[in-house]
């Protein structure tokens, strides 16, 4: 036995976790945030249109989506890249989204950082606030039709609690006991608004009491919290217990997308108050105690995620646009005479696109 294995194993680790886990752990919360960095570093080049991070929210992500089983379903908001990273969603596949290229499983029909997988159980993401969360609870409403054990995870931020799918959603999933856990990252801000001036309750998981299910405020920047708190409501979930409401407390440190300048309506000093939880440097003082981390490690660690986003953002620039025919595929189920004509109209012309007088699409 070496000296670190006798150092780990005299100091008991997380329940349920090895060190192997521990490291698979943080390991994804720092390709979650290196990729946050570059796909604003490539909407600032002008290289793709848009982007959103999570910068500071990593926990919440890996901490949820380690707790779950690939039988699990997912309904995300586009804050949740590391998510869709942990669950086997390839990384390729994500940069082709952010390019909109002919290999992006949406043809280029979605926005950049709305990703789906449906191999993977990840959802298509939907930009109108809420809308995840009732498709969540229906999912959830149907695994248990169909006697399947799975549960269905839907996240969402603080001002979609304000929502009419919010309260929809909470409440038809409490009353058919649906294995749905409700994730409410509250980073603080909706877009610009802060928490406190979209709603009077100053425990956010305390909603949960209107809806008859329990509602649990964690340390969203804290991992380790955050995954036993959500593997809890995941075992409550699968043993027919019905759904949970966790509230993830965090911070949104970066701007709310790429359109945003968070200077116009948060001061520095709050934002560096956060900084000082960071939850990748927390998590690292836990690694550090089980001897699983030194500098070697994490510079190693760095340069091979470097590498892979390097290789992935260059094979995504080098693939064309989808051609003009995926304009009229993979919408509808079938082809109707109205798409008929216009995709007709569309591909007779060598330009590609050419409007009549009027400024519309020739029909």
């Amino acid at each position: 036995m070496t000296k670190t294995q006798s150092k780990q194993f005299a100091r008991a680790l997380p329940d349920g976790l090895s060190a192997n886990d521990l490291k698979q752990m943080y390991e994804a919360m720092v390709m979650t945030r290196e990729y946050d960095d570059r796909g604003f570093k490539l909407q600032r080049q002008g290289r793709i249109g848009f982007y959103a991070g999570s910068l500071g929210e990593e926990a919440c992500q890996i901490g949820t989506a380690f707790a779950l089983e690939q039988r699990d379903w997912v309904f995300s908001s586009y804050r949740q890249a590391g998510v869709a990273l942990h669950r086997g969603v390839p990384l390729q596949t994500m940069m082709n989204n952010l390019f909109g290229n002919a290999q992006d499983l949406a043809e280029g029909k979605q926005m950049p950082v709305h990703y789906t997988s449906r191999h993977n159980h990840f959802l298509s993401i939907s930009s109108v606030i809420g809308t995840q969360i009732i498709q969540g609870a229906g999912c959830a409403i149907a695994a248990k039709s169909r006697g399947d054990d799975s549960v269905v995870i839907t996240y969402f931020g603080d001002g979609a609690t304000s929502s009419n799918d919010f309260h929809s959603g909470m409440n038809f999933a409490a009353t058919f006991k649906a294995p749905c856990i409700f994730v409410l990252v509250n980073n603080q801000f909706a877009i610009s608004v802060p928490v406190n001036k979209q709603t009077a309750v100053e425990v956010l998981a305390d909603k949960a009491k209107a809806y008859g299910m329990p509602g649990i405020q964690v340390d969203g920047n804290d991992i380790l919290a955050v995954y036993h708190a959500t593997k809890e409501a995941v075992e409550r979930g699968r043993k027919g217990e019905g759904p949970t409401f966790l509230e993830l407390k965090t911070y949104r440190v970066g701007p709310h997308s790429s359109s945003d300048d968070p200077t116009r309506y948060r001061s520095q000093a709050e934002t560096d108050q956060w900084l000082a939880q960071d939850p990748i440097l927390r998590f690292q003082s836990v690694l550090k105690s089980y001897d699983l981390w030194d500098e070697t490690y994490e510079a190693e660690l760095r340069e091979r995620i470097q590498n892979q986003i390097n290789a992935a953002v260059k094979l995504a620039e080098s693939v064309p646009q989808p051609a003009w025919e995926t304009l009229f595929t993979e919408v509808y189920s079938y082809e109707t005479q109205v798409l008929a004509d216009q995709k007709k109209a569309v591909l007779e012309n060598e330009q590609g696109l050419e409007l009549t007088n009027e400024g519309e699409f020739p029909l």
